[in-house]
């Protein structure tokens, strides 16, 4: 499996999406990590912090956006305060809190300038939820505000850090204060839609999914047909990132309905909130019909009971004994 630096589990309310006889756990729960990042440590209860302007070490090497920097020991002592310093200011959209970022980040220990982790070593960026609980605190509060295209560099003391109990896996002690340089890459939010360009959507057999990217539900209309036994996943919009992998872990908006009738039974849309999840922890229709899409994308997705639940739908979800399911899939990042 393709090394992440953090764990990503399947969110509670994704009843719908968790795949039925599988003993893996939640999503990625048995992955392990032998990076630092920034997510947040057990408890996280620190008040806001006061945020200054230094003292920050110099960036001395890799000084563009997006390119692997290098960062200077800290001289003397670091504040007390969260210091945020916004190195390149950016044009794009504005991070509120609990939005996900997308960022390539090094991080490493003021009074060694040890670097205890790099995105840009691992040549894969970073999503992740400015959420409490979810993140450092020094990164919740230092990034919100902050616009897409920016770097920003930050010395994050014990308190909105990793705390007392510092971070052994990473070599960091609790009394330690970390910098990190974070180039935001991009936001997304419960707003947020897949951007690629409309794919004509010509079989009559299949459902039709609407094209709007204003962050709505789009709208899915059931063919007057008999359901397909064979999974059918086809491009609405067709995006221009990366392909998703069968391993990989994925940012997504996404609506459910069932072929018969119509009717919704899940939607992120509905719940205002993004949901991640590893294509290794979803039913097989999901996993088999986002692997080799792009990013960027809006997929449909028709799931026949044998690739989908069949005769054992989870409970409480509304979902009955063999049937057919539909989705529209927004794939915003990978993770």
């Amino acid at each position: 499996m393709r090394r992440r630096s953090l764990l990503i589990a399947v969110p509670a309310g994704l009843v719908t999406l968790a795949g039925c006889g599988d003993d893996d756990g939640g999503a990625d729960s048995a992955e392990a990590t032998d990076t630092a990042s920034p997510s947040a440590p057990a408890t996280s209860a620190a008040p806001p912090p006061k945020i200054v302007d230094g003292p920050l070490p110099a960036i001395t090497a890799g000084t563009k956006f997006d390119e692997k920097p290098t960062v200077a020991k800290g001289s003397g002592e670091p504040s007390k305060n969260l210091a945020v310093k916004t190195v390149i200011a950016g044009g794009g959209r504005t991070v509120a809190e609990n939005d996900y970022i997308q960022a390539n980040y090094l991080g490493q220990i003021w009074d060694t300038a040890k670097v205890f982790d790099s995105s840009y070593d691992r040549k894969t960026p970073l999503v992740i939820q400015l959420a409490q609980g979810g993140i450092i605190d020094g990164w919740r509060y230092g990034l919100t505000g902050k616009k897409v295209g920016s770097r920003v560099l930050m010395s994050v003391p014990p308190t909105w850090g990793y705390g007392e109990q510092g971070n052994s896996q990473a070599g960091i002690k609790g009394t330690d204060t970390l910098v990190f340089v974070v180039d935001i890459q991009a936001t997304f939010s419960a707003k947020s839609s897949a951007k690629g360009a409309p794919v004509a959507q010509d079989n009559v057999d299949v459902p039709k999914v609407g094209t709007n990217t204003d962050g709505k539900a789009p709208s899915i209309e059931i063919a007057k047909a008999d359901p397909p036994t064979k999974l059918v996943a086809n491009y609405v919009l067709e995006g221009d990132g990366a392909e998703v992998g069968a391993e990989d872990s994925v940012l997504v908006q996404y609506r459910g309905v069932f072929w018969d009738g119509g009717k919704e039974f899940d939607s992120t849309y509905g719940r205002k909130a993004l949901t991640s999840f590893s294509l290794q922890q979803v039913v097989k229709g999901w996993a088999q019909g986002l692997t080799g899409k792009k990013v960027g994308s809006r997929v449909l997705i028709v799931i026949p009971p044998d690739l989908g639940y069949g005769d054992n739908p989870p409970r409480g979800s509304g979902i009955k004994k063999d049937s057919t399911l539909v989705f529209s899939v927004d794939i915003l990042a990978k993770m």
